[in-house]
């Protein structure tokens, strides 16, 4: 049985995920905050509904997807009640495995992830580390879990943070891309849908080149990239404006800032 505690969008979208890939209703519960909510759930999906203890004490793994702030507040109701050799994984940014830990009966196995909206269309980018308690078996069955709603990565602890920042906000990067170049087509004179059409397909195109053709970015830049052409004048303008440095620096910020909330 696995219940996901705080099922709100990213958590549904996990438990949408799960049933599409063969597991049955029966095998999986939800809590939420509002009782209309978990009736929309019930509804929905044909799940169990329960209350946050009565759900910890039940399944076997629990997934723990509610905003960091609540974290503190979960885990003072539901830790008591965690039983021994229950898998315990944590969607919450910020939040490290040992806080969990700490917060639960001794030696419970926590795994800590990183998930992106791209859950939605199953196409997320999640990232796992392991607490001090999680062995190859509790990650495996944490990767299991989350790979019909995309890929998923192992990576220390110590660089959560960073993944945060590069892949946990990493879209609202590309939709910010996507809106800059669509006011320029408007710029040029095109139609806001034919300009939005033309980003949307030109991204998705290379974002499938990127991941299918195995080539380095800068590979695939090159081969657009003709002497005197039109995209090296672009290209000379994205670094006369700094763009490369920006988008570093604010990657770092975004780290930084994870870093902060983390802290209180």
């Amino acid at each position: 049985m696995i219940a996901i505690l705080g099922a709100g969008k990213m958590g549904e979208a996990l438990l949408s995920g799960v049933l599409r890939a063969g597991r049955r209703p029966a095998e999986l519960m939800a809590t939420a905050r509002r009782a209309e909510r978990g009736a929309l759930l019930r509804e929905r999906y044909g799940i169990e509904t329960a209350g946050n203890v009565e759900a910890a004490a039940k399944a076997d793994t629990l997934v723990l997807a509610v905003k960091p702030q609540d974290m503190g507040a979960l885990l003072e109701e539901v830790g008591p009640h965690v039983p021994a050799g229950r898998l315990v994984i944590s969607m919450a940014a910020g939040i490290t495995t040992s806080y969990i830990e700490e917060r639960l009966p001794a030696g419970v196995p926590v795994v800590r992830v990183m998930s992106n909206t791209p859950v939605h269309v199953d196409e997320a980018m999640s990232v796992i580390s392991a607490g001090s308690y999680a062995g190859e078996a509790h990650l495996r069955l944490a990767e299991e879990l989350l790979s019909p709603v995309g890929k998923v990565l192992r990576i220390p602890e110590s660089l959560q943070d960073g993944a945060t920042a590069l892949s946990g906000s990493g879209p609202a990067y590309f939709y910010y891309l996507v809106e800059a170049m669509v006011d320029a087509g408007i710029l040029l004179g095109m139609p806001r849908a034919a300009a939005l059409e033309m980003v949307v397909q030109s991204a998705v195109g290379a974002a499938v080149m990127l991941r299918d053709s195995g080539e380095h970015p800068v590979l695939l830049r090159e081969a657009v990239t003709s002497p005197g052409g039109t995209t090296i004048a672009a290209i000379r303008e994205l670094e006369r404006h700094g763009v490369r440095a920006a988008v570093l620096e604010a990657i770092e910020a975004a780290r930084n800032r994870g870093r902060e909330l983390a802290g209180g």
